[in-house]
């Protein structure tokens, strides 16, 4: 069972995850570097693989901040075509455990925090199985095409 809240307010369950290929990727709006520079890489690569159902999912660690209407100004800087969830902590502490994704929140001097949390895409099928998992350095042209390869696959 999945149940967080999409960017727009709604419901987003394991539903949504169904009937498109899916790139997953963890982090928080208030990052200041691994999380915009991954959203705009995952940007070209969609744009490059041009898989006209491929959709990509930006999960909130920092459901504390990251409000539905923060990830939607946030998600959509990237593309606006693009998704952002959260939920309460102990669904995202459940969701990234079953990706497999660590997260740690750090104190930072001043009483701010920031999310510690792994980097890698997740590439889900129509089933919303986990078929590809990416990591860093995202290259464009080699993720692009590694894309299309395993999806090609999933549609044979």
């Amino acid at each position: 069972m999945l149940a967080l809240t999409a960017h727009d307010g709604r419901a987003f369950t394991a539903a949504d995850l169904e009937g498109h290929p899916t790139l997953v990727f963890f982090g928080f709006t208030h990052c200041p570097d691994v999380c915009p520079t991954t959203l705009v890489k995952l940007a070209q690569v969609k744009k490059a693989a041009a898989l006209p159902d491929l959709r990509v999912l930006f999960v909130s660690v920092d459901p504390g901040r990251d409000t539905p209407a923060v990830l939607a100004a946030y998600v959509h800087a990237f593309d606006p075509d693009f998704i952002g969830a959260t939920g309460d902590a102990a669904e995202i502490a459940r969701l990234a455990h079953k990706f497999g994704v660590a997260v740690a929140r750090v104190d930072l001097p001043g009483g701010d925090y920031a999310m510690d949390h792994s980097a890698a895409v997740f590439l889900l099928d129509r089933r919303a199985d986990i078929v590809a998992v990416f990591t860093p350095p995202f290259e464009v042209a080699p993720f692009a095409s590694d894309l299309r390869r395993v999806a090609s696959r999933l549609h044979s």
